[in-house]
């Protein structure tokens, strides 16, 4: 059994306000299957909104990003505001809006988004420390943020959102599906997942890469 912890950080639960559930599942299914230990986190703050995911429409509702990712990880989340990179080996985010949302504001201020503190802080630690770490779909953006200007990643190929990306000070890499894009200085992987989709299929091969050269790195 490996000895290996894993620190995997949601954002809460469902596509369009929170962490992307199959994302989520999948990336905690590979570790699961490496026999990693992990540990969830997500920070306790009200949800920027809240999205009907049949309807795709706003709902008048509030909800806790914490209490929401719970439901992913069938209750083992602890806030983000407990963790502490020097307990684990390496870091996971899965994407979804609410990491564009709920732990920074690019979904609505693009490159000049705000970040979570809490966040940011974590993230930043595994970095310091050259600790490999993890982004999919959207959460690359925030990659400039975490490791500073002139960082590899990927969100697949929409135009638009690797501009944005740019601006931030990212070197964006144009990648497919089932690609991960590798920063062998900075050890950040990535993939774009459901910023191509088009099925968990699909999807789940990129994710199964980078979780496993995620987990060599660590």
């Amino acid at each position: 059994m490996s000895t290996k912890h894993v620190a995997v950080v949601l954002a809460g639960c469902g596509v369009y306000d929170g962490s992307e559930i199959h994302e989520a599942v999948l990336s905690l299914l590979y570790l699961a299957k490496s026999g990693v230990t992990v540990s969830c986190f997500a920070p306790d703050i009200e949800q920027m909104h809240v999205v009907n995911h049949l309807t795709g429409q706003p709902a008048e509702e509030v909800r806790n990003v914490l209490v929401e990712s719970a439901r992913i990880a069938r209750g083992h989340v602890s806030p983000l505001s407990q963790a502490n990179a020097d307990d684990y080996d390496a870091l996971i985010v899965p994407g979804g809006f609410g990491v564009a949302k709920n732990l920074c504001s690019f979904a609505q201020d693009g490159a000049a988004m705000t970040i979570n503190d809490e966040f940011l802080t974590f993230a930043k630690s595994f970095a310091k420390a050259h600790k490999p770490v993890g982004l999919m779909c959207i959460a690359p953006v925030l990659s400039a943020a975490i490791f500073g200007e002139g960082v590899r990643c990927t969100i697949g190929s929409d135009a638009d959102t690797a501009s944005q990306v740019a601006i931030t000070g990212a070197n964006h890499t144009q990648a497919g599906v089932e690609d991960i894009v590798i920063d062998e200085s900075h050890n950040l992987v990535t993939t774009p997942a459901y910023m191509l989709g088009p099925d968990i299929a699909a999807v789940s091969v990129g994710i199964e890469k980078l979780i496993a050269e995620v987990l060599t790195r660590a």
